[in-house]
């Protein structure tokens, strides 16, 4: 493992063991990092995604996780069968690209990438619509109170083509949720595929909206 790799905001050997897609998955946690904590949405991506593979199959699938954190659904994607892209801010990335190193090598079918995502910034130049084809976007927890939710928006809208699924965990806690959800209905359909009352958590099926008749 390349030093570079180690994450610099991990000072004990700690991790959290999981299972899913028939395998252990180790996770090391930033418990000083917001970003870098598996959030109770993205166990629930995963369940989703290993249950439901039929339906939503990854198997070769070009595959985008925004506000990836911890890594844990990339890893998931990644061990279904999917080409996984996962992203997230630059200071997640050291620990981001470790937890999916050591869970994925020897284990996929297609070798995650890693990759620098700030919302709503150098889109056209980082991933640009000539050559970003996403089947699917994983994204798990990443409407809450943030300044950052507009950008969230157009970081929705420029990834999508017109048969992109988003598959997307949220965890209502404000009313500042709410309100994005209608801003996000106003360029995706949107459909609720799945809902854990007792967590507070949501799951959503989204497309972009066919504006060719608008």
């Amino acid at each position: 493992m390349a030093r570079s790799f180690i994450p610099t905001l991990i000072t004990t050997v700690s991790w959290e063991g999981f299972h899913f897609a028939g395998h252990e998955i180790r996770i090391t946690e930033a418990k000083d990092c917001y970003g870098a904590v598996v959030w109770p949405s993205a166990l629930v991506l995963c369940y989703f995604l290993e249950t439901h593979a039929k339906q939503y199959n990854m198997v070769d699938k070009n595959v985008i996780e925004i506000g990836a954190g911890t890594g844990l659904v990339s890893i998931v994607a990644s061990l279904l069968g999917a080409r996984v892209t996962a992203t997230d801010l630059p200071e997640l990335l050291g620990n981001l690209q470790y937890n999916i190193s050591r869970n994925t090598k020897m284990k996929c079918k297609h070798l995650p990438q890693v990759k620098e995502l700030s919302w709503g910034v150098a889109l056209d130049r980082n991933f640009p619509r000539s050559s970003s084809n996403f089947d699917y976007i994983l994204a798990a927890d990443v409407v809450y109170a943030h300044p950052f939710l507009e950008e969230l928006l157009i970081t929705f809208d420029h990834l999508c083509r017109e048969t992109t699924i988003i598959l997307w965990a949220m965890r209502f806690r404000l009313e500042k949720e709410n309100k994005f959800v209608d801003r996000f209905m106003e360029l995706f359909d949107l459909e609720e595929i799945s809902s854990y009352p007792s967590l507070n958590i949501k799951l959503y099926k989204a497309m972009k909206k066919n504006r060719r008749s608008a």
